[in-house]
């Protein structure tokens, strides 16, 4: 994928894109000496929101097809809607960027190219390819025709060129109000593809933009804007998703028509539709705006920043981008190939800890008062990972899931009446219990075999081994589990039809506890809690005295199976 992991300016075998036919055109380029042999490619966000998965594909691919080559890649703000656009989106797509592990060559914005094209707008009009427009966006929209009938002439597609330049200056001097005139290039109305359809390039927005405050009451339009810029930083390969196959021939238009010194080459992928989300900016916005979710950080949002806040590795994410690959085919990708890419990035990496979602307490009864240290591995499988030590004590937490007064052998947890094992512990025996007015257990009586620490007991079978913590020193947390978003595979629709498909069961929030060393965690820990998946500290709710834990992902399917095969034996 382009990532230099050496920090050598070499690139790992392991971390580039499998062949893809983009490879293969930039190889071929390369190999024929075409751009001087060099590879310049961009990633151009519009500051209106916040990464995505989507993005990261793209940006997987940009930066790392240039890496690959020994080129570079710029990264470039759209900035040319001021009605949409702030500071806070660049800052935060920086940060995203540069967490998914990746840096640019140079920082550049749409705007700063705002009087190059402007004076090459006049120059269009000059030659006659351009002409100011008087209609209303109604009637621009009528004009154009349809799919299967051609556009006809705007009325003031005939004016002079003198005219032209006079109605464009007063645009740009502000004499005009908002939607009363637009600049049109003059390409033709009949032509099959709509986006040649003598396309808008200018429009009036009497609002102050975030990087030229309020010197300019026109601006571009994307179309108009893209293509010139790639040309004036030189870029070779312009990557885009297939929804600008059909801008193309406008995109060559502009370029030929201007006879600029660079003409960069446009190459279309396929976007990622990813099971269970949307990964639209413009979608996504309402649903933060309306209070569905938290805001553009939460976890169960696509967005980087969520996908960071819920635990994900940049990693993952990387390999997860190879894995999909690259092709023209629309992306059908699977939620469960990128929580696939997480398990096998944190299964390696992260330390176990044990932790009790749903505590009930367990005591004792011929344990002696005083606590015991015992120590369990960080990895059962690596041992240079280390060891931690854990606080046995007279009374713990387990699972409330994990006791029943009464199952067959199937049930492989604590029965009343029979053993299982703690976790690199000791064998107990459930004895007895005490249950609240309601009917709910709150104590779990027990002894156990002080000759069992982390074994089994000799000439005797236990039920099973499951987690535990100590009451002593366990450490009281919120600990938050995540489903999908949506409960249909692919979201789609207006506001209120999405709406009606949200997962009301996408946020789940417990009370748990959880091993005393979790209680110096930091954000860029990562954990598996055994048997229940992994974790890290939630950043922007987690404190001191009340630490937040996130799921990151589950385990795989292995206990789920277990617990329904136990239920339906009972």
């Amino acid at each position: 994928m382009g990532i230099d992991n050496n920090n050598d300016g070499t690139v790992d075998d392991e971390a580039r894109y499998p062949p893809n036919f983009i490879r293969n055109v930039v190889e071929a380029d390369v190999a024929a000496g075409k751009n001087g042999g060099n590879v310049m490619t961009r990633f151009p966000p519009e500051p209106n929101g916040y990464l995505h998965i989507g993005h990261a594909k793209a940006i997987c691919l940009s930066f790392g097809i240039a890496k690959e080559f020994n080129g570079a890649t710029n990264l470039r703000f759209d900035d040319t809607n001021p009605l949409k656009e702030s500071n806070e989106f660049t800052k935060a797509m920086k940060r995203d960027i540069r967490w998914l592990g990746f840096e640019w060559a140079e920082e550049r914005n749409a705007s700063d190219y705002f009087e190059e094209l402007y004076s090459m707008a006049e120059r269009l009009i000059s030659e006659g390819h351009a002409y100011v427009d008087s209609l209303t966006a109604d009637e621009i929209r009528a004009y154009r025709g349809t799919l299967t009938e051609p556009g006809k002439d705007s009325p003031h597609r005939s004016r002079s060129v003198a005219e032209n330049l006079d109605l464009f200056r007063r645009m740009r001097a502000g004499d005009f109000a908002d939607g009363e005139a637009v600049l049109r290039l003059k390409i033709d109305m009949a032509s099959p593809n709509m986006n040649m359809r003598d396309p808008t390039i200018y429009r009036i927005r009497h609002v102050p933009h975030h990087q030229t405050g309020d010197k300019w009451c026109i601006y571009p339009m994307y179309d108009y804007t893209h293509c010139i810029s790639d040309s004036l930083e030189r870029i070779t390969h312009s990557l885009c998703d297939l929804s600008f196959e059909d801008h193309r021939p406008l995109y060559d238009w502009v370029l030929d028509t201007l006879a600029l010194n660079c003409h960069p080459q446009q190459i279309e992928f396929s976007r990622l539709n990813l099971q269970y989300t949307i990964t639209s900016k413009r979608k996504l916005k309402p649903m933060i705006d309306k209070g569905w979710v938290g805001g553009w950080d939460d976890p169960r949002l696509p967005t980087l920043a969520g996908l960071r806040r819920r635990g994900y590795t940049p990693a993952a994410i990387r390999e997860f981008c190879r894995r999909i690959g690259v092709t023209k085919s629309d992306n059908i990708v699977e939620l469960a190939m990128l929580d696939s890419c997480l398990r096998d990035d944190l299964e390696d990496s992260a330390p176990r800890r044990m932790a009790v979602l749903d505590p009930v307490r367990v005591v004792i009864d011929n344990f002696s008062e005083d606590s015991q240290t015992i120590t369990a591995p960080n990895h059962p499988k690596l041992e240079a990972m280390g060891e931690r030590e854990i606080t046995f004590s007279r009374e713990v937490y387990i699972d409330r899931a994990d006791f029943r007064e009464s199952a067959n052998r199937k049930y492989k947890r604590l029965v009343l009446g029979d053993e299982v094992r703690l976790r690199y512990g000791y064998v107990i025996r459930a004895n007895d219990i005490v249950k609240d007015d309601d009917g709910t257990i709150t104590e779990i009586r027990c002894t156990y075999d002080p000759n069992t620490l982390g074994k089994n007991p000799e000439g005797r079978k236990v039920r099973g081994v499951i987690h535990w913590v100590s009451a002593e020193t366990g450490v009281p947390s919120e600990i938050r589990l995540f489903e999908p978003l949506f409960k249909v595979d692919f979201p789609d629709g207006s506001d209120d039809e999405l709406s009606t498909l949200l997962n009301p069961d996408s946020r789940h929030v417990v009370r748990g506890v959880v091993e005393s060393v979790l209680a110096y965690a930091t954000v860029d820990d990562r954990f598996q809690f055994e048997r229940e998946g992994y974790f890290c500290v939630d950043e922007v709710d987690s404190k001191a005295s009340l630490p937040v834990f996130n799921r990151i992902v589950g385990l795989r399917d292995s206990w789920a199976r277990i617990e329904q095969k136990g239920a339906q034996s009972q």
